[in-house]
């Protein structure tokens, strides 16, 4: 890999990364807030909200707590992991307080509607008194209470668990600590009163209020519930060191150890609802090594699962939903004709979620069957629970087929999923290899290789996103399909180089991480520069999930300087601030909040007559571009480069969902005609239904009726080749954003 040290280090432009981050989710509470947005919709953006600031603790604040006696500072600010540290929970405060104050909004809405979480102290005689004898009888026996003592240590507290911390007198006035678990996965969260529906208690609330019928030898003076949440920044490359002298199975045992450890990693955050006494502050504080300032009080339930459920009783009102939403056919793909004769004969380009991956099953399945394929190579980071697309590769392999499948074990919080996988693969007869020694493969790539009249021809997909049947319903990608032999041989060097422990120095065609794909970007901003300053027009536009190299950074400033225009639409992170006067006068920085998540990544170098359009696996994250294998296709069909450039245009007109990021780095709602891009480029894909079903047809309307299915209900039609029962082993979770 080159060394690329940047001559070019402004200042006054850049953003902290992490403080970046919690912008974003700012705009995700914001859609929890937008009345635009229905009521169970609303509630969704809520629950979000809260998962992404768990992980961001999990991940980001355990790395910071990590390397607080480290002398390194942020290369962008300048500041330094205490300093980060200080920052990211003083923002924190801050948005905990709009987040309950959203909340109580929700839940009084809720009410309205006629679902309705109660406390407690609020009910009457009559409703307590049942619910002190449903405690009694159903709930107490199943709980395991604790008094901290010399003989008693504080327990462990499991991560994002909810616990009834007491402050107990002893006869004698003495002070003790009890501490008791709210039953998670053993208990019903929401105990309804007695004869009503849609009214409840939760369980950790009637816990709390009972805790004196739990600690029958000690005066109750005071309750609180908590939830911690752990670091989860445990280093995969422990697990692959060593990886190339071990078995696949020795590898999978080691990855599945350090999953355990990550469970009983330091706390970075706890959160109470109620009145933490400085008696109980401090006990807690010392017993979990944590200072007061990672202590965060709540005006809500600390937990926001719950909502979803009581979101799960409003499904026939259709109006508190989104408007139901299919992804179509591609008018692109015939249904009745071979995948692999379509493609041949012309590029094809899928659109998630508003075109289905059907297409992309109908490739495989067909591939499995076809008696000139050779050979079926793809990368595989997160899949589905029920993956069809695994289904496919056990499939062709069991026809015969080679079938190679890279699956990365250190894909985060899916590794369990992908362990199984992994097994299931071996097991009908795949290859099974793994990520390189401190290298993760993120890329989206599948080959497929043929014989046919005795010539060697290449099938290639290059996508933007995960190969997972759930995803695609939700996230916003590209899954690119060519029959180009040029694109194909690179395709298949990716595939040699992987399977020898090694990444491909150098491409023509395709960008490939982590040799070659930030020197080709570099290069391609620095003709644009050269062009600028030759009074010629010139023009860069990314849309990208983040933006952290500060390589690409700094020349995109420089850029901007010698007077290139520059278009960013960045989801989450981005520490470039667009309009600073001298520096970044030319970028503009967009963000979209959703429906549906942003995930696409897509690159855009020069104006008309000379432009080239990249999709791409990579964000320009110091992580993407120097510490992944990842891999970035041209679009060589001039239809299909247009169809980009066309839906980027229009993201960038978004005023619905866009907001635009001022020079102060604070983003606001962009101003002008109402237009969602994500909504019209959903009735796009239904007029090209329409359009394809001919002209005596009646457009297809988008369903009346709302749904939020399940993940695992949102999968493709069942394939039609035969499964064997033993494939149906569920693994892990579903829903993951990278």
């Amino acid at each position: 890999m080159k060394d690329q040290s940047a001559p070019f280090a402004p200042t006054g432009c850049y953003e902290n990364r992490e403080l970046s981050w919690l912008k974003f989710n700012r705009r995700v509470l914001e859609e929890a807030e937008d009345l635009t947005n229905p009521l169970c919709e609303r509630i969704n953006f809520a629950s979000i909200f809260q998962s992404n600031l768990d992980e961001f603790y999990m991940v980001r604040v355990g790395m910071l707590m990590d390397t607080l006696h480290l002398t390194a500072v942020d290369d962008k600010t300048g500041m330094t992991s205490a300093e980060q540290t200080a920052a990211v929970l003083d923002c924190t405060r801050q948005l905990l307080a709009e987040r309950d104050r959203i909340c109580r909004s929700l839940i009084a809405e809720l009410k309205g509607q006629g679902v309705e979480v109660c406390s407690f102290a609020e009910l009457s005689d009559k409703q307590q008194s049942f619910l002190e004898k449903h405690f009694t009888s159903n709930v107490l026996p199943l709980l395991s209470p604790q008094i901290i003592g010399r003989k008693q240590p504080f327990p462990f507290l499991r991560n994002k668990a909810i616990y009834a911390v007491a402050l107990l007198k002893t006869k004698s006035g003495g002070e003790r600590m009890g501490i008791v678990p709210c039953g998670e996965g053993v208990l019903r969260r929401l105990v309804p009163l007695p004869g009503e529906k849609q009214r409840f208690v939760l369980v950790e609330d009637l816990i709390a209020s009972l805790l004196s019928k739990i600690f029958t030898h000690y005066r109750v003076e005071g309750t609180v519930l908590i939830r911690l949440v752990r670091s989860a920044d445990i280093h995969m490359d422990d697990a692959s060191s060593e990886m190339s002298a071990m078995l696949a199975e020795e590898y999978r045992k080691s990855m599945e150890k350090l999953i355990r450890r990550r469970k009983r990693l330091q706390p970075v955050k706890l959160d109470y609802q109620g009145k933490l006494s400085d008696t109980m502050r401090d006990g807690l504080c010392a017993c979990l090594g944590l200072s007061k300032k990672h202590l965060f009080s709540s005006g809500v339930p600390l937990d926001l699962t719950f909502m979803g459920t009581l979101r799960d009783l409003l499904r026939d009102r259709a109006e508190l939903f989104y408007p139901r939403r299919v992804p179509q056919n591609s008018p692109n793909v015939d249904p009745l004709h071979p995948m692999t004769e379509q493609i041949r004969q012309r590029d094809l380009m899928l659109s998630y979620p508003y075109e289905s991956v059907r297409p992309l099953l109908r490739l495989l399945q067909e591939a499995g069957q076809d008696p000139d394929v050779v050979s079926i190579k793809m990368t595989l980071y997160r899949v589905a629970h029920n993956s069809k697309i695994v289904e496919a590769l056990v499939d062709a392999a069991e026809n015969g087929k080679e079938v190679v499948a890279l699956v990365e074990l250190r894909a985060r919080f899916d590794e369990e999923n992908n362990i199984g996988w992994s097994r299931v693969l071996e097991q009908a007869g795949c290859r099974v290899i793994y990520g390189l020694d401190g290298l993760k493969v993120h890329s989206k790539l599948l080959l497929i290789t043929r014989m046919h009249n005795d010539q060697v021809e290449y099938i290639t997909q290059v996508g933007t996103g995960n190969y997972n049947e759930d995803t695609v319903r939700l996230y916003t990608d590209y899954a690119l399909m060519t029959a180009s032999p040029a694109i194909g041989a690179e395709a298949a060097q990716v595939f040699n180089a992987l399977s020898m422990g090694e990444v491909v120095e150098d491409s023509r065609h395709l960008m490939v991480a982590p040799a070659c794909l930030r020197d080709k970007v570099v290069a391609l901003i620095d003709r644009e520069i050269e062009l600028a300053r030759a009074d010629q027009d010139s023009y860069l536009g990314f849309k990208l999930n983040g933006l952290t190299d500060k390589l690409i950074i700094d020349k995109l400033i420089e850029a901007s300087q010698a007077g290139v225009k520059i278009d960013l639409v960045i989801r989450g992170i981005c520490c470039l601030i667009g309009g600073v006067p001298g520096l970044t006068d030319n970028i503009t920085v967009h963000s979209i909040v959703g429906r549906y998540l942003e995930h696409a990544r897509i690159y855009i170098f020069g104006v008309e007559g000379r432009r080239q359009v990249y999709i791409s696996s990579a964000d320009f994250m110091t992580r993407n571009t120097t510490r992944r294998v990842e891999v970035a296709a041209p679009i060589q069909a001039p239809a299909l480069r247009t169809h980009l450039e066309n839906m980027f245009l229009d993201q960038l007109r978004d005023t619905a969902k866009g907001r635009i990021q001022r020079q102060d780095g604070v983003y606001v709602r962009a101003q002008g005609e109402p237009f969602n891009s994500q909504e019209h480029f959903c009735d796009q894909s239904y007029a090209n239904q329409w359009a394809l079903a001919g002209p005596h047809t009646e457009p297809p309307r988008p369903a009346v009726k709302a749904v939020q299915a399940s993940p695992a209900k949102t999968v493709s039609k069942k394939l039609s080749v035969p499964v064997r029962k033993t494939r149906r082993t569920l693994f892990g979770r579903i829903i993951r954003r990278d």
